[in-house]
């Protein structure tokens, strides 16, 4: 209840220290949304002291590192100021907004397959044979045919390759990409074709990705860089590479908010030439991304100035069963997803209600 039997105020009573030491124990974004629309004076509280910011970086200390993404570079907007509103209680309203939605939105455990598929090679040295196409697979061979994307062959080992992947989310925390050259079994030697080092650019596309499989085919017959179809919002230090046919792993510095789900992997520097020909090559075998998700009632949209709108959706099934919807959520929107769609400001249901939290 939020009055005492005084009929003060359980906040106002208890004092803010207490009071934000009883409400950081809540281990669930809705708990916290709950009890900011209890009433005017509990929504204020639960806003001004940024309780949605300290329970999701406790669900998800990773992010920490990315907080100034969301906050200064102002990547993430899912409202608009208003001219009525001061600009700091809209950017508290913001923050509020973006931390309950990462911490409902974000998947709970790691995954190792954030790739949903291939956009584009720089070049293929055997099209569609060697394909990126074929980096998925995490063997390098199937059945008796070698599964691996191979570049086209240069005299000078200086010259760099790029693939580029789309990942299963528009919004991921990435902490390490791993990468694993093509060991060439049936060429004399067995001589294994690594780049000398490589890095990593995450960001998202200028204009819609429309990825038919029509499309697909074009773009990964083309071999075009691309560069000018993306934004890139990171870009990783420069990681050495071993000669060793292994999956070898890179762990970034920081987790990433990838924001746009796009990624790029440069290979820098060749190292093997072929004997056959004397040209220089880098092959790949598999390639993966490991990180954190959002969960698919949960969706973003980029503008061309890098801002994002986060989108809830609960009509969608959720695929994680820790945070599965029950069939009666799915069916019948709860008074507490109600209010999330509210403080996430561009939802994609709709909902009309200007309902303002109890006095």
């Amino acid at each position: 209840m939020p009055k005492m039997d005084n009929g003060r105020d359980f906040i106002q009573w208890l004092g803010p220290d207490m009071s934000i030491k009883i409400l950081t124990h809540l281990d669930d974004p809705s708990d916290l949304v709950r009890a900011s629309s209890v009433s005017s004076s509990w929504h204020r509280f639960v806003i001004e002291h940024g309780l949605c910011k300290q329970l999701c970086l406790k669900m998800f200390p990773e992010i920490s590192s990315a907080t100034h993404i969301i906050e200064v570079k102002n990547m993430i907007e899912p409202v608009n100021l208003n001219i009525d509103d001061s600009t700091e209680w809209e950017r508290l309203k913001r923050d509020h907004g973006v931390y309950a939605f990462l911490a409902r939105g974000l998947t709970p455990s790691i995954r190792k397959d954030c790739i949903s598929k291939p956009i584009s090679a720089s070049s293929t040295d055997n099209y569609p044979d060697e394909s990126i196409q074929n980096t998925l697979e995490p063997r390098d061979r199937v059945g008796h045919r070698a599964f691996y994307w191979s570049s086209k062959g240069e005299g000078d080992p200086s010259v760099p390759e790029t693939l580029i992947y789309k990942l299963v989310a528009k919004l991921c925390v990435v902490t390490e990409i791993d990468v694993q050259p093509f060991q060439a079994y049936f060429q004399h030697g067995m001589p294994i074709y690594s780049p000398k080092a490589v890095r990593f650019r995450m960001g998202y596309p200028r204009t819609p990705l429309i990825l038919d499989a029509d499309i697909r085919d074009d773009w990964l017959a083309a071999h075009s860089w691309m560069d000018d179809e993306f934004v890139w919002t990171y870009t990783s230090p420069e990681f050495p590479m071993a000669q060793e046919n292994f999956l070898q792993k890179f762990k970034l510095p920081e987790p990433v908010l990838c924001i746009g789900g796009i990624l790029q992997v440069e290979l820098l520097g060749r190292v093997q030439r072929q004997e056959m020909d004397g040209l220089y090559y880098i092959c790949v075998s598999h390639v993966q991304v490991v990180g954190q998700l959002l969960l698919p009632p949960f969706d973003i949209e980029v503008d061309p100035s890098g801002k994002c709108s986060l989108k809830y959706n609960p009509e969608m099934q959720c695929c994680t069963s820790s945070t599965q919807l029950t069939e009666g959520e799915a069916s019948t929107p709860s008074r507490i997803r109600t209010f999330l769609m509210q403080l996430l400001g561009n939802g994609a249901v709709d909902d009309e209600s200007d309902e303002e939290p109890p006095a």
